[in-house]
């Protein structure tokens, strides 16, 4: 698994890792019951601190993308997520900044709308069917 990572962005990389790993479940390219690597395999790999990855792989965990069993490591969990009223506001809320800054660049409604909707279609893989 290749994690696009930057090193010089100001989000925290912890963040870059739960949100590269949201995107490859979205995408199929994780699969449910597919096991990651461990902590410290994937803190090594990536050259990170072993405590980044288990932050992110506990939030992903406490979104519902992963189960973490200590036996067999962080396993991606049944899809869709179950319904988590924090994760849709949060969702809404990133959702909300995001229809603004696309407003004041300029971007008209109908090009935020073609573009969300091509975004969308993207991750329509029927991978958990």
């Amino acid at each position: 698994m290749i994690l696009k990572l930057d090193f010089n962005s100001d989000k925290s990389i912890y963040i870059q890792i739960t949100e590269e790993i949201t995107k490859a479940i979205a995408k199929g390219e994780l699969k449910i019951n597919e096991s990651l690597p461990s902590v410290r395999s994937m803190a090594e790999s990536i050259g990170v601190n072993l405590h980044t990855v288990n932050k992110a792989y506990n939030q992903l965990k406490d979104d519902g993308l992963l189960n973490i069993d200590r036996r067999k490591g962080a396993i991606i969990a049944n899809l869709p997520m179950k319904e988590n009223s924090k994760t849709r506001e949060s969702t809404k809320d990133d959702l909300e900044l995001l229809t603004a800054k696309s407003y004041l660049s300029g971007m008209t409604k109908e090009e935020f709308l073609e573009l969300s909707s091509k975004l969308f279609d993207s991750y329509e893989v029927k991978h958990y069917e």
